[in-house]
């Protein structure tokens, strides 16, 4: 064989992108080093792996296509040799693909990957960020070993170890009449416009959380982004209901929100770790695990704000 896997993965990150320039800056390596890699193949296999269009980027040919199938199995297989050797000397390195809920990712991510990687030096993390329905169909396609999500709608092929337990509350921008209340009831926000994150199974749970109380919420406005239905709140287009806690008070345009807590004894959501039941953990998947226990507390979420006291109920 008279090419190499770092020239394969070279190959993988143009066929990926679409691009010389991209490929380079995903792999940390200079444009031309891609462009050899590639035409090196191309030679050893005398095929033509790429279209390659002025001003356009790269398209696969037919061949190009089969090729990136196999070298990706390749490299997959390649990199289990190193966690396979990692299990019989009981160090912990290789590659570990994560999922992350979307809304979780911008918080949670960061300071879970860096401490993960501190303690784990021969490591390396991909991540990986959607929404629930999309975290579960990638554990169950084997395209990530673990997931950090909700525990919404698990099902039995899912094994969810929760973390901690994040109560929903409401959202208001500084201006909004409700923002500097103590607490707020659902009764008094089902008629307000509000703001809603519309993912797939997040939607069901906020609706849900008005159901309970036999009310239905007034949806104006919708958006699959957290900061967008975070700065439409800000601006005083509506409330919204959310989970996570950001510990920054501001929009991304700057402007003030105000957290407020829910009255009652709204369902929280629990975050935690999904794994596929029928898939052997690995060490390395093991001690992810087990560095997430430690590292999570109902008191203490990585990049999250301190939880608020709920509400007392009054005694009767």
């Amino acid at each position: 064989m008279k090419y190499t896997f770092r020239q394969l993965s070279y190959f993988i990150a143009a066929a990926e992108t679409g691009s010389i320039t991209l490929a380079s800056r995903r792999a940390s390596i200079s444009q031309p080093a891609i462009s050899t890699a590639i035409s090196h193949i191309e030679r050893e296999l005398d095929v033509q792996l790429f279209l390659r269009h002025h001003a356009h980027g790269l398209s696969l040919t037919p061949a190009g296509r089969a090729l990136l199938r196999d070298a990706k199995q390749l490299l997959k297989q390649a990199e289990a040799l190193y966690s396979a050797a990692a299990e019989v000397s009981h160090q912990i390195r290789g590659e570990l693909s994560v999922g992350w809920f979307s809304t979780l990712a911008p918080i949670v991510m960061p300071e879970l990957t860096q401490s993960f990687l501190k303690a784990y030096p021969e490591t390396r993390i991909r991540c990986r960020e959607n929404h629930q329905e999309g975290l579960l169909h990638s554990l169950r396609d084997a395209e990530t070993e673990v997931a950090i999500t909700y525990d919404l709608q698990i099902s039995d092929d899912v094994n969810f170890q929760p973390l901690a337990t994040l109560p929903p509350y409401a959202l208001f921008g500084a201006s909004h009449a409700l923002a500097h209340e103590r607490h707020v009831k659902l009764a008094q926000l089902a008629a307000l416009p509000m703001v809603l994150l519309d993912l797939p199974m997040s939607r069901q749970y906020f609706e849900s959380l008005f159901i309970r109380e036999r009310l239905e919420p007034n949806i104006v406005w919708a958006s699959s982004q957290q900061e967008v239905v975070r700065t439409m709140v800000a601006n005083g287009l509506g409330y919204t209901l959310a989970n996570v806690r950001p510990r920054a008070a501001v929009a991304l345009d700057g402007r003030r929100v105000h957290r407020v807590p829910l009255s009652g004894d709204p369902s929280p959501l629990r975050i935690g770790i999904a794994t596929l039941k029928e898939l052997k953990k690995t060490r390395l998947v093991e001690a992810f695990e087990r560095h997430c226990q430690q590292l999570f507390s109902e008191s203490y979420i990585p990049g999250m704000a301190p939880p608020t006291a709920p509400p007392r109920r009054k005694r009767r």
